[in-house]
């Protein structure tokens, strides 16, 4: 019979894995070889901006916007391409050709190129982001110099969410320019908006978010705001109704008791001009 030596418990057993293994920062979800794809923050902010993306001095019939969206961008090359984190263009419908919704957005294909580009800053991707970091001479170029050399894209916006940096260029003479904030925003009067900061709670999570205003500085509204404000003005109106019908009754009332008062003096109330 096969004898075992007794169990002998352990006297130092291991961390569990949530002290010991790799955390959320240490394991990101940018690809090495694909930096940027999108964590919650690039789900998130780029809804936010799609959403409020509503210039005013435009049919919102030709007003087009996408978040995580290949652009095609060279005849020569026809392969490469960019994939800004949100980017809207004006004078373009909603689909393609009216019909379909895009695949992807081919400029050769576009009546025209994206007006604004948004790009929200990661480890992995701000060198060139930031126009820091130039391409290889037999590589696609870099995001910067397609954006200002190639699609020749009028504004440009960085957004770091780990340092709530904002960063804007704006095209002058073939270049980008860096642009100053005016009241905190960034205004673009050819859309009839402007672009901010703004620090509040969309989908439940409060934080610093990138935001579409008017150029007066008045917010865009999200669809359950607009609800929630059309809602809040009908149960104002509902009340006013109400205190006006309680103000008709007393009104009433009073007149039946002068009336009643009249009689009791001997005067007839209805002879009464």
């Amino acid at each position: 019979m096969t004898s075992y030596p007794p169990f002998i418990p352990q006297s130092d057993p291991p961390l569990p894995p949530w002290e010991t293994l790799p955390t959320m920062y240490d394991l990101p979800s940018d690809n090495p070889e694909e930096p940027g794809l999108p964590d919650d923050f690039h789900f998130l902010q780029p809804l936010l901006l799609y959403l409020t993306f509503q210039p005013t001095i435009w049919n919102p019939e030709l007003v087009y916007s996408a978040a995580d969206l290949n652009i095609y961008y060279d005849l020569q090359y026809p392969l490469w391409y960019k994939r800004p984190d949100w980017f809207g263009v004006v004078g373009v419908s909603k689909l393609y050709k009216g019909e379909d919704l895009r695949l992807s957005y081919v400029t050769w294909q576009e009546p025209a190129n994206p007006f604004v580009v948004v790009e929200l800053l990661s480890p992995g991707t701000e060198a060139e982001d930031l126009g820091m970091k130039k391409s290889a001479a037999d590589k696609p170029p870099s995001k910067w110099e397609v954006y200002e050399r190639i699609l020749r894209i009028p504004y440009y916006i960085v957004f770091s969410r780990y340092t709530d940096e904002l960063q804007a260029f704006q095209l002058i003479g073939g270049h980008y320019e860096p642009m100053n904030l005016t009241k905190g925003r960034l205004p673009m009067p050819e859309l009839g908006l402007s672009l901010g900061l703004w620090q509040g709670s969309f989908r439940d999570i409060p934080k610093l978010w990138l935001r579409w205003f008017t150029l007066a500085g008045e917010l865009i509204p999200l669809p359950t705001e607009e609800a929630a404000t059309a809602k809040e003005e009908a149960a104002t109106a509902k009340e006013e109704a109400a205190t006006a019908k309680e103000e008709a009754a007393q009104a009433r009332q009073k007149a039946e008791q002068l009336a009643e008062r009249l009689r009791q003096l001997g005067v007839n109330p209805d002879e009464l001009d």
